[in-house]
């Protein structure tokens, strides 16, 4: 069984001194922007619903059944779906970045998205329908592909460098991605009736946000980002590298392995109901970086509270700019991350894998 033991205390203080410690006025930054952001995820919609009779439904008091029923089983799920699978994207994206010290690390880097992608469309394209006894399985076959795609790349990546070296790992995610998106595709060449179904999971959506989503991926989420959050301090020490950390008696390999785990379980349960919503790990931590530091210890409690609140405005801005249709929320978020990657990758040229 994996030991999630914290080895924090070995890092000394000198290794750390220097680095920002968060704020408390951007942890209240981050806050007031996550509230901010549920109220308008909660308030927009085509149908208006006012501000007192959302504060009416909370409170028990007695509004008009219809808006009621909109608030409970549309609107309140929806945002709340969006602050996890928000927060979680972004919080992984930083623990990926910093266990393989490479900028441009994202939570699909060993091959979570390509995994999932083949998983759901099996699923759709050759199961007995989209749901078994009242039972979706196609968040079921995305998890299981994400973690099958993400287990093949570590042990492919183990094998041929021992995990001494994150470039193994990286080219061994780059791999496992490739063939299971040339197995997806030709899936989608044999099953062209579930195409447009495939790609509007691909793309991402919350449309279909629902309280059973919130129970399924709200375990996986609490325990992924307690995980990351508990580690902060010794991704801050791997800034230092391999060598150095190593002197001082802590396992490299060890915080890799149970940091990596962490994000990808969280993040195989978050695109298992939302579909492979990309860049919220890229955008959000480098902005956070940029405005209060790099230290992890600031980098990752900001990037569940910004990540949330990103992506509860993102599928807001999904579910209203073309109403009474949606764009599916990848469109949106790949309409702000490209050019941000772009500008990420330019400024950080020549940064070790």
């Amino acid at each position: 069984m994996l030991s999630i033991k914290v080895d924090a205390a070995a890092v000394p203080p000198a290794v750390l001194a220097g680095m920002p410690r968060l704020r408390w006025g951007w942890a209240g930054a981050g806050l007031l922007a996550l509230a901010a952001s549920c109220g308008v995820g909660v308030l927009v919609g085509p149908v208006h619903i006012g501000v007192g009779t959302v504060v009416q439904t909370l409170v028990g008091g007695a509004v008009d059944p219809g808006q009621a029923n909109i608030l409970w089983s549309l609107r309140f799920p929806r945002v709340v779906l969006g602050v996890l699978v928000g927060g979680m994207l972004a919080v992984a994206g930083a623990a990926y970045q910093g266990v393989f010290r490479n900028p441009l690390a994202d939570p699909y880097l060993l091959g979570a998205a390509a995994g999932a992608n083949l998983g759901a469309t099996l699923a759709i394209g050759f199961g007995p329908g989209t749901s078994v006894l009242g039972f979706n399985v196609v968040p079921l076959a995305a998890f299981v592909g994400a973690g099958a795609a993400v287990a093949g790349a570590y042990s492919l990546g183990r094998s041929v460098t021992g995990l001494r070296s994150a470039t193994g790992l990286i080219l061994a995610g780059v791999a496992v991605a490739t063939f299971f998106n040339a197995i997806q595709s030709y899936v989608q060449q044999t099953q062209t009736n579930s195409i447009r179904q495939v790609y509007s999971w691909i793309l991402g959506r919350l449309v279909t946000a629902g309280w059973d989503d919130v129970l399924l991926v709200l375990p996986y989420v609490a325990l992924s980002v307690a995980v990351i959050f508990l580690h902060r301090r010794l991704l801050d020490a791997l800034t230092l590298g391999e060598d150095e950390i190593t002197s001082l008696g802590i396992s490299v390999r060890r915080i890799r392995l149970i940091v990596v785990v962490a994000a990808t379980l969280g993040t195989a349960a978050v695109v298992a109901v939302g579909g492979t919503i990309a860049f919220v790990g890229i955008i959000v931590p480098h902005t956070i970086r940029l405005l209060v530091g790099r230290s992890y210890r600031v980098v990752i409690p900001l990037s569940v509270l910004f990540g949330a609140a990103f992506l509860v405005l993102a599928d807001t801005a999904a579910r209203t700019m073309v109403a009474p249709a949606e764009l599916p929320i990848g469109v949106i978020t790949a309409f702000l991350g490209a050019p941000f990657f772009i500008v990420v990758m330019r400024s950080t040229r020549g940064a070790p894998l």
